[in-house]
């Protein structure tokens, strides 16, 4: 920020001798809007998904950027992945699904990376369902 902050100044500074002094101020305005667009960058990449699979349990946490957690516990038995898909656009929608609840999960992923958590989700998923393994 302090790189853009100087070179932001430079850059004004002819604008300032010539009598052009509103233009510094515009030039003040981007910087200000980037470190803006920054802060809400960092606040919401702060949010995330956790999921924990078992053969006995399929755990779903979300926390926000606040730190409120949220918490969805499954029997994998009886759950099931939906994915909604567009043609031109790929997955747009991803959910957990079990016994009429559903809950929505990678929201914030773009459509090549839901497919991917949908692929290794749904595998996970298939092994939790056929049992725990003893040896």
């Amino acid at each position: 920020m302090a790189l853009v902050a100087g070179a932001s100044f430079f850059a004004s500074l002819p604008f300032v001798i010539l009598g052009f002094w509103p233009v510094a101020g515009f030039y003040g305005l981007d910087v200000l809007l980037l470190y803006f667009a920054f802060k809400s960058n960092y606040h919401a990449a702060q949010h995330f998904e956790e999921v924990i699979i078992s053969p006995f349990e399929l755990l779903l946490r979300k926390v926000s950027p606040e730190g409120q957690a949220r918490e969805w516990r499954f029997n994998p038995v009886w759950t099931r992945l939906v994915a909604e898909e567009h043609e031109e656009f790929g997955v747009t929608h991803l959910a957990i699904v079990s016994r009429g609840q559903s809950v929505a999960v990678g929201h914030f992923l773009g459509a090549d990376d839901k497919a991917a958590l949908h692929q290794r989700l749904s595998r996970a998923l298939g092994e939790a369902k056929r049992g725990p393994v003893y040896s």
